[in-house]
């Protein structure tokens, strides 16, 4: 394997990781540009670039001009990359075997691609803070550092690893912007609030579910340890749960992701006038999250991320035995 491995992103919060492991490949968006087969230079690549998305500033080139540049040019056969699942908390390792192709009948901000074969997968929780902070940037496609490689490589060989501070990774992109700086903050700080999530315990997780829904307005009733038939929780606007929107809740809170079946069964336990809103930390299929679109009551199948980002929006209005299960510190940033 190569020294250093390169990321890439499967687009905001990795909406787009299946496709990547089902199609074997990775691919990057910038969906204004066609097939960029036949550029080998960074000249010829902010060309392109300046006549799709004349509205770029001269960084914001620079920036994407140096992305574009490195799938299509850098990331070659034979190169290690690693793609992330924040919903399953894993990371995907792979080799590229592929030339860079332009493919018309994908989604359109997955035309820019690459063949990869998939050979290994790491959970987050296996690697060291630091390394977990190396692998957080919002950049589409960079570098990881030397050490960060090393821990990874020597994971998936079962050899040891010096985790000793890495030195600064001289091909990150550059942090000098604000507005980036800021994105690349947030994103590190949802990742880290996901790991915190993975470390409660099924009750505390419960438990969290439930003041989220009090912030947000709702009386809620924790159904007691034991078969509880799909309603881990009942919230309301009355205390007894009668009053209408009344949302039910499933909690699992797991590693392994939820399937159709699984939704399909909360579903078919909803009453008349019922809202489901199932909590997976696990994740959900694409079939699940087909099943929740079809079902005949509105139900909200809910990830860890999309559970992090209403945690986050609603925190100030949690109560402090809600915020005991994660304490957050408010960080002011100049705008």
């Amino acid at each position: 394997m190569p020294k250093q491995l390169w990321v890439v992103r499967a687009g905001r919060d990795a909406v787009y990781v299946e496709d990547f492991l089902e199609k074997k490949m990775v691919a990057i968006g910038w969906s204004q540009v066609g097939d960029l087969g036949g550029l080998h230079s960074r000249e010829q690549v902010a060309a392109v670039l300046i006549r799709s998305y004349p509205e770029y500033t001269k960084f914001q080139l620079s920036m994407n001009t140096g992305q574009v540049h490195r799938f299509l040019c850098e990331l070659v056969k034979g190169e290690t990359v690693l793609t992330y699942d924040p919903s399953k908390r894993i990371y995907h390792l792979g080799t590229v075997v592929g030339d860079y192709v332009y493919r018309r009948d994908y989604d359109v901000e997955l035309r820019h691609t690459r063949a990869v074969t998939w050979t290994a997968t790491i959970g987050r929780d296996r690697l060291s803070a630091s390394t977990k902070n190396s692998l957080g940037s919002i950049a589409t496609i960079f570098r990881a550092s030397e050490s960060a490689s090393d821990e990874v490589v020597g994971l998936v060989d079962s050899r040891p690893v010096d985790l000793k501070p890495f030195p600064p990774d001289a091909d990150r992109e550059p942090d000098d912007d604000e507005i980036e700086v800021l994105q690349d903050t947030e994103q590190r700080a949802v990742d880290f609030l996901q790991d915190r999530l993975s470390k409660l315990s099924w009750d505390q997780m419960q438990e969290l579910v439930a003041g989220l829904l009090r912030a947000m307005g709702y009386k809620t009733r924790i159904s007691p340890s034991g078969p509880d038939r799909g309603k881990d929780i009942i919230a309301s606007p009355d205390a007894l749960g009668f009053a209408s929107p009344r949302i039910i809740t499933e909690v699992k809170h797991r590693k392994g992701t939820m399937g159709a079946p699984d939704v399909r069964a909360f579903a078919g336990g909803l009453r008349h006038q019922d809202n489901g809103l199932y909590v997976s930390t696990g994740g959900f299929t694409r079939e699940a999250r087909y099943e929740a679109d079809r079902a005949n009551h509105p139900l909200t199948p809910m990830d860890s991320i999309d559970l992090g980002k209403a945690i986050v929006e609603n925190y100030d209005r949690m109560d402090l035995e809600t915020r005991t299960f994660l304490p957050f510190k408010k960080i002011y940033w100049p705008v």
